[in-house]
């Protein structure tokens, strides 16, 4: 008993052995960071018991980096076989990422895989079914235009946007210079002490005195109205400009040009036109006119010399007249100074068109004189000052003009024959209206007997018979006694 006493080791030796094999344990576990000491004695234990019945030599994979502390398990590493060949090193692949990797500093954080030459051209080889391609083709900018390539994607809009703009601009600029004619001919004829102011008394629309002078019914047409003076009812100024405010139409007149007119109708009294029927204006103007106008093709004729052997107008100039009388008494000698003589024609026969005398206008006035002009820009509106002073002159001489009694004698012959062949044409319109609707009434009938029955056409029918009976049969008259 003593001997077994002696042979059992004190209890201090035993707790030196553990306090040894704990702190041996611990430096351990200080060592392998992330690991504990259990895992690695069952990783151990398994490996000896797979090594005790298999018998077989493992290649185990390399551990983990040391340094890293991350609760996620690394991915697994593939295996590779030894180079057969160690005298041809294949070259290392440049991994500039790995290259600039700091372990120590980013703790916790997975190491970047090094991207290999083939990893990279394996976007290009993916086929179109690949999602990861299609991602990445979608995400990628695409490369910015040129300045070419821009103006063919939008020249459609480019060019509808400056049309309009364009459009714009000239609406504006074009009504504005229309307006600067009318106003420049209107301040140099219409306003105090002019032409129209000394021989008419009321000038413009109203007889106020801020009642506008010139009425616009457009951007291209302006009015003036004058009233107020012997032998004449009024007078109405017409301005057709050019449709400067269209662009449209401006493109249009590069291939029909036309200009800025003026016509000056004076309607007059009554008693005091007689029989006159005058036309003057270029041959071929003149030529279009007696085909046009129905006085003159019914009463006028061109006249193909001067009357008397006086002196007569320009050789650019036709006169259509009733009779060369009327066409004496009316182209005077100082009328031809003025404006149609061959002196006068060629400094301001630009701005003539024409004129026309009648007291056998169709309309509402029968007794007209026309004048029409063109006119000119704003800087030269006196350049017609000669043709407007024409209108006062003629409205005085022709209200004073009375026809000898043979010439007369013909135009009271022709106006009776032009009468009654307006009136035959006025005849035959009415047999003619009153024929269509007969007619009409007639078709209505039908249509109404083809909706009728058999009995009721029978009945229609016997009392048509009986009328037609009766108004052939003999009259009777009774007497009484």
């Amino acid at each position: 008993m003593a001997a077994a006493s002696w042979i059992r080791p004190p209890r201090a030796a035993l707790l030196l052995l553990l306090l040894l094999a704990a702190q041996f344990s611990f430096s351990l576990a200080a060592n392998f960071e992330g690991f504990d000491s259990d895992e690695l004695a069952s990783a151990a234990g398994g490996v000896d018991a797979d090594d005790d019945e298999e018998g077989l030599d493992v290649d185990l994979p390399p551990p983990p980096p040391i340094s890293l502390s991350t609760s996620t398990p690394s991915p697994p590493v593939t295996t590779t076989t030894p180079n057969p060949n160690p005298a041809t090193p294949t070259p290392p692949n440049p991994t500039p990422a790995l290259d600039l990797w700091d372990e120590d500093e980013f703790e916790g954080i997975p190491v970047p895989e090094a991207v290999s030459s083939e990893g990279s051209s394996a976007p290009a080889e993916a086929g179109p079914s690949d999602p990861s391609a299609e991602a990445a083709t979608e995400a990628a900018p695409a490369a910015p235009r040129t300045p070419q390539e821009l103006l063919r994607a939008f020249s459609i809009e480019i060019a509808c946007v400056s049309f309009l703009i364009c459009f714009v601009l000239n609406y504006f600029t074009g009504k504005k210079q229309n307006e600067a004619i009318a106003l420049a001919w209107a301040s140099k004829f219409a306003t105090r002490d002019s032409i129209f102011d000394k021989n008419f008394s009321l000038l413009g629309t109203g007889d106020g005195k801020d009642t506008p002078l010139l009425l616009k019914e457009g951007q291209d047409v302006f009015k003036f109205y004058a009233s107020g003076r012997r032998f004449c009812q009024g007078m109405l100024a017409t301005m057709e400009m050019r449709a400067r405010h269209d662009l449209l139409s401006k493109m249009v007149e590069l291939v029909f040009p036309r200009k800025d007119t003026i016509t000056l109708q004076v309607v007059m009294n009554e008693e005091a036109m007689d029989h006159v029927v005058l036309s003057v204006a270029r041959k071929k103007a003149a030529k279009t006119m007696q085909k046009e106008e129905r006085d003159l093709q019914k009463f006028a004729t061109v006249l193909t010399s001067s009357p008397a052997g006086r002196k007569w107008v320009a050789e650019e100039l036709a006169v259509v007249a009733e009779s060369k009388e009327v066409a004496g008494d009316m182209i005077t000698e100082a009328v031809l100074d003025q404006v149609l003589g061959d002196k006068a024609f060629e400094k301001f026969g630009k701005w003539f068109i024409s004129l026309h005398f009648s007291d056998q206008l169709p309309g509402s006035y029968k007794k007209v004189l026309t004048f029409k002009f063109v006119l000119p820009d704003a800087k030269n509106m006196s350049e017609m000052t000669r043709l407007v002073a024409l209108i006062p002159y003629y409205i005085d001489l022709v209200g004073r003009y009375k026809l000898s009694s043979h010439a007369r004698s013909k135009t009271e012959t022709a106006r009776n024959k032009a009468a009654q062949e307006a009136f035959r044409e006025l005849q035959s319109l009415r047999q003619e209206a009153l024929q269509k609707k007969k007619a009409e009434k007639k078709k209505l009938m039908e249509e109404a007997e083809a909706k009728l029955s058999a009995e009721a056409l029978r009945k229609k029918e016997e009392k048509e018979r009986a009328r037609q009976m009766k108004k052939s049969g003999p009259k009777v008259k009774m007497l009484r006694s």
